[in-house]
């Protein structure tokens, strides 16, 4: 006979309607963290290698600065076709020979390209690396970004460029980039599809030798890998990429200054994007910490406050985020919304108001408590892999941190006070210290906001 671990369908019947307690959380368990083995090679290039064995996969990521040397030259569109066609082939190696190549070690190497740096991102059989490493130096030394190829992309880009900027999202982030930081060079998320068409093969490839450099720029290697020896295999493989220039890391642009909402005109739209933002802190801020766990509290993840009110509530959105976005220099808080244009006012006065509630009524010790549980448990999850692990020490050395800032941040969570979180909702979720956009067809939303006050345009 054994015991029954499950009740049956009659049991189920019979059981009392309502809620049932949940059990207490358990103890949350570390995630060990490796050392980081960091080496600055002859070259100028840093490389970071952290050993997790856990699959027999290598994770890669190389981040070269490349903001626009020269604003007004044509640099974003330059750098798209830049990283669409950096993988197009090389004097040895056609763009089928490199994905063959790749394909033996089952890797696969990708590249994308923003206003602050130039990603080259891929993943492989960690046995495999000398192969990978032997590609991407050939990518990085003599790639020709042929002239078809460039053309081929360029056609595609401009296709991809209007489909991108039809949609809302795109349109409410470009208008709120401008309010947030006006001509920045932060901005240039996506070039014109006009500055794109006059792109040329032979500007594509002078970038690359100018801009594409190592002085600067990081290589984090993290999987089942010896640290010392993947070490000796980059500078074996890369010891070739050279130049006296050195990446050019964007300037920080400025805070944005608190003040009225922009109107942005969408005719014909029937939803509306809510964009507000606001000053907030870098990671290595004293205030971070308290910071974090406001907002969690206020939009950060589906136990929120605002998400109770629009969404669980109301029912006017199907999400609300709240977070801080990292810029160099710094950082800023967002707070987004989309919603149908019938309830765009409401959306709006629910959202301030969610805002003014948190800086006058603080975050209690419960709701602070289930916002620290989730904090540590998400960063522990997000670390529980070699791709998390390797984009966050990517991401953490790109502002001069380490993974002893991972290794600290339980214990700086655990720390704060509902008294600095109160302090933190003061600072930084007063609504008079946002700025931002609503994006919709004004015709149908302009008479509600506008009777809210606080609206420009």
């Amino acid at each position: 006979m054994t015991t029954a671990t499950h009740r049956s369908a009659e049991e189920i019947g019979r059981t009392p309607a309502g809620p049932r307690p949940l059990p207490e959380l358990g103890v949350t368990r570390e995630v060990p963290l490796p050392d980081v083995a960091d080496t600055t090679l002859p070259n100028g290039l840093r490389v970071l290698v952290a050993r997790r064995a856990s699959v027999p996969m290598v994770e890669l990521r190389l981040r070269v600065p490349f903001a626009d040397p020269a604003p007004g030259s044509g640099h974003p569109a330059i750098a798209e076709l830049l990283s669409e066609t950096l993988l197009t082939g090389t004097a040895t190696r056609d763009r089928v020979g490199i994905d063959d190549e790749l394909a033996t070690v089952g890797a696969d190497l990708g590249a994308s390209v923003d206003p602050e740096r130039l990603l080259v991102h891929g993943s492989g059989l960690a046995e495999g690396l000398p192969v990978i490493l032997s590609v991407l130096a050939d990518l990085l030394t003599g790639a020709t970004h042929p002239d078809h190829e460039v053309a081929r992309e360029r056609e595609r880009l401009v296709e991809r460029i209007a489909v991108a900027r039809a949609q809302p999202r795109t349109i409410a982030r470009e208008a709120l980039q401008r309010v947030r930081f006006g001509d920045h060079p932060i901005t240039a998320e996506m070039p014109t599809a006009e500055a794109v068409t006059a792109v040329t093969a032979e500007q594509v490839r002078a970038t690359h030798a100018a801009s594409l450099v190592p002085r600067g720029s990081t290589l984090t290697l993290v999987g089942d890998v010896d640290p010392a020896a993947a070490t000796a295999a980059v500078e074996r493989a890369l010891g070739g990429w050279t130049s006296p220039a050195t990446a050019l890391e964007l300037a920080a642009p400025p805070y944005p200054a608190p003040g009225d909402l922009v109107l942005v005109h969408r005719p014909g739209s029937v939803q509306s994007q809510l964009r507000l933002s606001g000053p907030a802190v870098p990671r290595d801020d004293p205030a971070y910490a308290a910071l974090q766990l406001a907002n969690l509290v206020f939009g950060g993840y589906f136990s929120s406050r605002w998400m109770e009110n629009v969404r669980e509530d109301k029912g006017y959105t199907y999400g609300a985020h709240s977070g801080p976005e990292f810029i160099p220099g710094g950082a800023v808080l967002g707070v987004d919304t989309d919603v149908a244009s019938d309830v765009t006012a409401a959306a709006l006065l629910e959202t301030r108001y969610e805002l003014g509630r948190l800086s006058a009524v603080p975050p209690t010790a419960a709701e602070i408590e289930a916002a620290r549980s989730y904090a540590v448990g998400s960063l522990l999850i997000s670390l529980d892999n070699q791709g998390g692990l390797a984009s966050t020490i990517a991401g953490l050395s790109a502002v001069g941190l380490g993974l002893d800032w991972v290794r600290e941040h339980p214990a700086r969570l655990h720390a704060v006070t509902v008294d600095e979180v109160a302090a933190a909702a003061l600072r930084f979720f007063a609504p008079s210290g946002f700025t931002g956009v609503v994006v919709g067809d004004a015709d149908v939303i302009g008479p509600g906001v506008r009777a809210l006050g606080g609206i420009a345009g």
